[in-house]
């Protein structure tokens, strides 16, 4: 696992007219569970994905640990590309794979990885336990409900053992009292496993529930 480390970040899709993240500094600590809360349009989901490696801000260093992921700008700028970062995601629409199973969509980036058979099995058998969807491993997602998808796809990025887990609003699409639930579960799983942890929303109740 790794803390996060952001110092005089800034963002701008206008080339330096105005700023979407002004000068932005933030230490997240080693498997903190860190909330990102505000209204639509405040610059939440930008941070995380420059965390991510998907945007590239304008100026501004992030560190994972003491390796650096982004840093400087113009042609001397230091860019760790997303699939080196060692990173899950998971956003407010499942995106599972339709035609495979639910085993199938948890085990899919550890295949890629070219992982050992046996290791795949035994973290999927463990995450399916942990997010209580061990029943549910042979069936596709049109067969599931949307908490059951939703739990598929937090199975399917925690498999992978990232160094840093990134929730983008993602129990947005659930229902009142499911949405208390998976919290819970969430919350719960992310103190044993002890991932670092950014996550966004603009419910104040969720942030002041969840948040380290």
């Amino acid at each position: 696992m790794a803390s996060i480390s952001i110092k005089n970040m800034s963002v701008s899709y206008n080339k330096g007219k105005s700023y979407v993240l002004d000068n932005l500094n933030l230490e997240v600590k080693d498997g903190e569970f860190c909330v990102f809360l505000g209204p639509s349009g405040c610059g939440k989901s930008t941070a995380m994905h420059c965390i991510a490696g998907l945007l590239h801000p304008a100026s501004g260093e992030i560190r994972f640990g003491d390796e650096v992921m982004t840093e400087g700008s113009g042609k001397k700028k230091t860019f760790v590309p997303p699939q080196e970062r060692n990173i899950a995601m998971v956003f407010q629409e499942y995106a599972l794979y339709p035609n495979m199973t639910v085993r199938e969509n948890m085990s899919f980036a550890l295949k890629t990885k070219k992982a050992p058979k046996e290791e795949i099995e035994k973290r999927v058998n463990y995450m399916a336990q942990m997010l209580s969807i061990e029943q549910l491993l042979d069936r596709r997602p049109a067969e599931l409900s949307g908490g059951q998808r939703q739990r598929v796809a937090l199975g399917r990025a925690l498999v992978r053992d990232p160094q840093v887990f990134l929730l983008d609003e993602p129990l947005g699409n659930l229902d009142a009292k499911l949405r208390d639930q998976v919290r819970y579960e969430l919350k719960k799983i992310q103190e044993q496993l002890g991932i670092t942890t950014i996550y966004v929303t603009h419910d104040q109740t969720e942030a002041m529930t969840m948040a380290d």
